[in-house]
């Protein structure tokens, strides 16, 4: 008898494609869902929601950043007897007001459906894959957080728990909470990849710079200014701790930051700087 495939949300996209990939090294069928992969998947046409579910075991749950989880999706695991839901989810959510993850976590919580929620910490691949590629590229990041540090986790860490929780026993109605080895400020993490990389990084950590940074990106005010409380939340919560969790699940250490720029730049991720010492 076959084994029915796990469905893997997202997963042309930066942790979906990680998943896929650990879930496929452990031996697992895979059944990859996203706008553009074999098993179409839209969270906007529900017409592709019940094919990528019809007959899935186990399903890796994320929607993009501005998109809530629509609690019909989840039901309609629940009615086509999907076996368990790992979500991907973030840390802080209370803090900052994140209604579309804390309600993605209520939904994945009330359903019929076996549960387990990874709450991670900022992902490095952030910086090359994600919101602050174009930071690097342009040498100047502007992020209200001060010199408070966060516990930075390498997605191919994430990727690796999830697909543990997917494939292993005791893993339901448990919550993970998910950071890289170090707690690093903003500015320590400009300064490795600087070191790395060789591309100059200023980091500016105050309301104004942010302000600044944001609105020179067309943003509004209004949303800007919803930011800045949300990061002053975090700040006042203090520093991260780092957790042992991905060590833990996946037997063996998680990745540091500089160990990611490093394959970060061994990979081409940025452009390298152009020389400019010349020659007389």
């Amino acid at each position: 008898m076959d084994t029915p495939p796990i469905l893997v949300l997202g997963a042309t996209g930066s942790a979906g494609r990680r998943v896929a990939a650990h879930l496929r090294a452990l031996g697992a069928p895979v059944r990859s869902a996203s706008r553009h992969s074999a098993t179409r998947f839209d969270w906007n046409d529900r017409s592709t929601w019940e094919p990528a579910l019809q007959g899935v075991d186990r399903m890796f749950l994320m929607a993009p950043d501005g998109i809530p989880v629509d609690p019909d999706l989840v039901r309609l695991a629940a009615e086509l007897e999907v076996g368990h839901i790992v979500l991907l989810s973030s840390r802080g959510i209370e803090t900052m007001g994140d209604q579309r993850l804390l309600e993605a976590e209520d939904a994945v919580k009330r359903s019929a459906v076996a549960w387990t929620i990874l709450r991670s910490d900022w992902f490095d691949q952030n910086f090359d894959e994600g919101p602050f590629r174009e930071a690097v590229l342009a040498g100047e990041l502007a992020v209200p957080l001060g010199d408070c540090r966060q516990g930075f986790v390498d997605l191919d860490d994430v990727g690796a728990v999830a697909a543990r929780t997917l494939t292993e026993d005791g893993h339901t109605g448990r919550s993970y909470e998910l950071t890289g080895p170090q707690a690093l400020s903003f500015a320590e993490v400009c300064a490795v990849i600087e070191d790395v990389a060789g591309h100059p990084m200023r980091f500016h950590g105050s309301d104004d710079a942010y302000r600044a940074a944001q609105t020179s990106f067309g943003r509004s005010e209004q949303s800007i200014e919803r930011d800045i409380v949300s990061y002053a939340a975090l700040r006042a919560l203090g520093g991260t701790e780092p957790l042992d969790t991905v060590p833990r699940l996946i037997g063996r250490p998680a990745r540091s930051f500089r160990q990611y720029v490093t394959t970060a730049v061994s990979d081409g991720s940025w452009p390298r700087p152009p020389d400019t010492t010349g020659t007389s």
